[in-house]
């Protein structure tokens, strides 16, 4: 768009200008509440639709990685969480790869709140619980630190695939023969997707040609490299809420370069407090 309207020699802009907003007591007291008000109101007038979600958001759901993110994903509020949380890393080849050995030494040892804040090292607070919860699929108040790391990694290298799945193999993978079993695949893919189930059985049968009932990173890559459209042959079709990549409704941009919104239904309502003044 900048490069179509630099090559013109002569561009119209309309410029509307809305009316002073003037803060309520509450709002002077709430910045925020303030912010997202005015927000509001800029997004009403322009016709476009208002979202707690980046454009790097935006970016992890259309990443063209070989796994895309199924619509009901996780991930795009674990992303959320991580920045409110200022836990996304600067340079996020060598966090990462810090953040797996620390990961690989505990071997499956499950965390809880208090464990994962001084693993991060931050304070416990409401965001962190978020995100705890995020990873506390079995409701007892413990985590595998593998799934934030994996998480992590979606999130800071969505269209690198194979990093992310190389990086969890060597949090998962036996030492005498750096294999995992079905069981550690689905965890990984789980994660990775944003999903609370999946199914990777004929996925896995498929790779463990020889029937051993365990797989290496090798035998995974040559597989995937062999068949590119692997999640939509044996992950896709088999598991609700998901859909192959011709049919998923990816997030489009609008003609104002915008991208749509991504916010949860469940969370729309949350918002009304926020909203009343400008409604």
């Amino acid at each position: 768009i900048l490069w179509l309207t630099l090559c013109q020699l002569h561009n119209v802009v309309e410029i509307e200008y809305l009316p002073t907003y003037t803060p309520s007591e509450e709002e002077k007291n709430n910045p925020a509440l303030f912010a997202n008000n005015v927000r509001r109101l800029m997004a009403k007038a322009l016709g476009v639709p208002v979202t707690d979600y980046s454009f790097e958001d935006c970016q992890l759901a259309m990443a063209e990685g070989q796994l895309r993110l199924p619509v009901d994903t996780c991930l795009l509020e674990f992303a959320r969480l991580v920045r409110r949380l200022g836990l996304k890393p600067r340079k996020s080849e060598d966090v990462l790869r810090e953040y797996g050995g620390r990961a690989r030494k505990l071997r499956g040892e499950r965390l809880t709140l208090e464990d994962f804040a001084q693993h991060l090292n931050v304070e416990v607070s409401d965001t962190l619980r978020e995100m705890f919860s995020l990873f506390d699929e079995l409701e007892d108040g413990t985590m595998d630190i593998r799934e934030y790391v994996i998480a992590l990694s979606v999130v800071c290298r969505p269209s690198k695939t194979l990093e992310t799945i190389k990086l969890a193999f060597t949090m998962f993978e036996a030492e005498e023969d750096g294999a995992i079993v079905e069981e550690e695949l689905a965890s990984i893919l789980k994660t990775a997707l944003g999903v609370p189930e999946l199914n990777v059985t004929d996925f896995f049968c498929a790779i463990d040609i020889q029937d051993k009932g365990k797989i290496t990173f090798e035998e995974f890559r040559r597989f995937v490299e062999q068949h590119p459209d692997f999640a939509e042959e044996f992950l896709y079709p088999h598991q609700e809420g998901f859909q192959n990549g011709a049919a998923t409704p990816s997030p489009t941009a609008m003609c104002n370069g915008f991208c749509t919104d991504f916010t949860p239904d469940e969370h729309i309502g949350a918002g009304t407090e926020a909203r009343k003044k400008a409604d």
